[in-house]
């Protein structure tokens, strides 16, 4: 009986800890505010005819610092997104991990099974990359919320290099700031050894396995992209089958790998948990399972074949990269 009690108590302070903390949670982004409409261009223009035109190789270096503050200029709104939308999908991510997995939590004593846990957490983060892509932000930065997506982007032709580049700088930017708001607005349980952050770490199967996993999932993941959003008929499902392919792989990959295909997503866990054992895996995996990806894709089909670089692109939101949408519409 004095055990019941005890349990019962911890329940209820888990439950009068965590349901405020994690309202508290969104209040900083529903503050946030980020300009969803601009006047623009639909990509950076880096062509002599902008009056700055490149000179002597003794320019170059300058040309290059000229580009990179245009694109800021230019693009800054985007770069800001990217790093919202990975923010927010992982303070999602935190806090269903506490949900589930924190021994306190009543959801998780009421759930003994792990392999539905891992699942509900699949379903949840599903949900939240099909909310986050189908948002304004989402719509009007392409929602690539990843570095591995956006360099295959990049090597396909579709992005410029300084905007890539800022991308990926802010989606590590954004991946770090949701945990330590996580962290912040959570407190001690996102530390706690069964949560420790939501950290991605190989499983019991080893270092050589979550590595495997890591390439193939990714190598999936981008050749079911590519193939739907460059398809007239499936384009508008391109979002659907990523939810449903990212909680299919936590339900059934986590237990090999943690389940990241995200550099940035990885890095934002394992930093405050101090966990960079196999770190390596999370930052050459996935963006090599992507590049292989995208070569398959050129080989089955051209560079001509990939239209822009959005998840989302049926929308009225401006467009920064080398888009050719239109041309698709009209397939």
């Amino acid at each position: 009986m004095v055990s019941d009690a005890a349990a019962r108590e911890r329940t209820q302070l888990f439950w009068c800890e965590f349901l405020p903390r994690c309202l508290l949670s969104l209040t900083p982004f529903s503050k946030l505010r980020i300009p969803c409409h601009m006047n623009g261009s639909q990509a950076l223009t880096t062509n002599p005819s902008s009056g700055r035109a490149l000179g002597s190789a003794g320019r170059l270096e300058a040309s290059q610092r000229h580009k990179a503050i245009l694109a800021i200029e230019s693009h800054w709104p985007e770069y800001l997104m990217e790093a919202a939308e990975l923010g927010l999908f992982m303070v999602s991510a935190c806090s269903f991990t506490v949900l589930l997995e924190h021994p306190a939590s009543p959801v998780r004593l009421l759930l003994a099974s792990s392999f539905l846990r891992m699942a509900l957490i699949g379903v949840a983060m599903g949900l939240t990359l099909l909310g986050l892509i189908h948002t304004p932000w989402g719509k009007r930065s392409g929602a690539h919320m990843n570095p591995s997506t956006t360099l295959m982007f990049f090597r396909l032709g579709k992005i410029e290099r300084w905007d890539a580049i800022f991308y990926m700088c802010f989606q590590f930017i954004g991946g770090l700031a949701g945990v330590m708001l996580s962290f912040e607005i959570l407190g001690s349980i996102l530390r706690h050894p069964s949560v420790n952050f939501a950290v991605t770490q190989p499983g019991s199967a080893g270092v050589p396995s979550a590595f495997i996993a890591e390439l193939i999932i990714s190598f999936v993941l981008a050749l079911t992209v590519l193939s739907s959003a460059n398809d007239i008929q499936l384009s508008r499902f391109t979002p659907y089958f990523a939810a449903i392919l990212v909680a299919t792989y936590i339900t059934f990959e986590a237990p090999f790998s943690g389940m990241s295909m995200n550099p940035a997503r990885t890095f934002g866990s394992a930093l405050p948990a101090h966990a960079f054992n196999a770190l390596w895996i999370y930052f050459t995996a996935p963006p090599i399972g992507m590049l292989l990806a995208a070569e398959l894709y050129l080989q089955l089909r051209s560079a001509q074949a990939v239209y822009c670089a959005k998840y989302h692109h049926n929308n009225s939101m401006r467009c920064i990269f080398r888009c050719r949408y239109a041309e698709l519409q009209r397939t």
